[in-house]
């Protein structure tokens, strides 16, 4: 009987569920709802590992403040009493506005149908057969009537889906969330250092072994036509069911995408490098100024989508490692986006992770 691979996934279990119990033991009277202290500090942000893409290098020194982040993703029943409280209106819910979206194509592309420019959202739509994966239109659709209320469509509901990530959320949606909560979204150096939990250098936020179907939200299988779902999911996942990082934080390897503050360049890391020096390091970086998407050479701005989600396959997407970043276009809403948020709420009176169960 081969007992090594478990052993060790026992062993790293149960250090993390001693160090979220401490966590949760050190003054979980001074963390807002549902959310995590960040103590802040340094770590080298970027990857070079064989699943890198070249847009997380080069790796450089940054450092963050402490903050606030919350232990899971933003959930369904959490975005509802916003809605109810608020009675706002998501981007996938409104019809497409055609002023913004011609600035998003070439020159004289002509002007839909009305009936294309209906509210929806971009929809996994896995084909039957296998594909290539650098054609992404061929497992994404955009289905009329696709909201976070609706995530397949019409005729789908999030009813008994209460604690799922909320999906379908493009990047204003999640700052009017934010807005609303007292909150804010994070910085993708916060993101990134939040993410590791205390692992500073590794590949994947439990360190450097490979992934499975016990760590994290993804696919297994063959992308995009089959799906074996050994984790237990062919779609997002319900918070909190897969183990935390070392700072308490669900999730932050697959299950959904999830939005931070920075406008998006391939060249971030870079140009960075250039400003501190190898030897330098950089302070609470917010991101570039201006963005640059060559995926979306016509889009006016992008920005950074962090974490990955159930759909990451090493074959085709490896972006549940804690440094793959992405840029997509702030309207851009679908199955696989979500988010959380961060806040500057007073620091705890001690300067360690302090944490507190999450409240919908």
């Amino acid at each position: 009987m081969v007992i090594g691979p478990k052993l060790e996934w026992l062993r790293w279990i149960g250090a993390t569920a001693c160090l979220a119990a401490i966590c949760c033991a050190s003054r979980a009277a001074d963390a807002p709802p549902g959310m995590v202290w960040i103590p802040g500090g340094e770590f080298v942000m970027g990857g070079d590992d064989p699943l890198a893409r070249p847009d997380e290098s080069p790796r450089h020194r940054v450092r963050v403040r402490g903050f606030w982040m919350d232990a899971t993703e933003v959930t369904n029943a959490q975005f509802r009493a916003f809605v109810e409280a608020t009675a706002y209106v998501t981007v996938a819910e409104r019809p497409v506005d055609w002023d913004l979206l011609k600035l998003q194509l070439p020159e004289g592309t002509p002007k839909p149908s009305d009936e294309m420019l209906q509210p929806g959202s971009l929809v996994f739509t896995p084909p039957d057969h296998a594909v290539d994966t650098s054609d992404f239109s061929q497992w994404w659709s955009w289905v009329h009537g696709a909201s976070w209320r609706h995530p397949e469509g019409p005729g789908s509901t999030i009813d008994g889906r209460e604690d799922h990530p909320v999906v379908h959320v493009a990047f204003e949606d999640a700052l009017a969330y934010c807005a609303w909560a007292g909150k804010r979204l994070p910085t993708e150096a916060e993101w990134e250092f939040a993410a590791r939990g205390g692992l500073d250098g590794k590949v994947n936020v439990w360190g450097d072994a490979p992934i499975d179907a016990r760590r994290a939200n993804t696919w297994q299988g063959e992308f995009p036509a089959v799906n074996t779902a050994e984790d237990g999911f062919a779609g997002a996942a319900p918070v909190k069911r897969f183990p935390p990082n070392g700072y308490g934080l669900y999730d932050t390897a697959g299950n959904v995408w999830e939005w931070c503050s920075d406008l998006f360049r391939p060249d971030t890391y870079a140009r960075r490098l250039l400003e501190i020096g190898r030897e330098g390091t950089a302070d609470n970086p917010t991101g570039p100024r201006k963005s640059l998407d060559p995926r979306n050479p016509y889009a006016p701005e992008s920005r950074v989508q962090r974490g990955g989600s159930f759909l990451c396959h090493d074959s085709y997407c490896a972006s549940y490692r804690p440094s793959a970043r992405m840029g997509t276009t702030p309207d851009s809403a679908a199955s696989h986006v979500g988010f959380r948020c961060a806040s500057d709420a007073p620091a705890p009176e001690h300067n360690d992770p302090v944490t507190q169960e999450n409240q919908p």
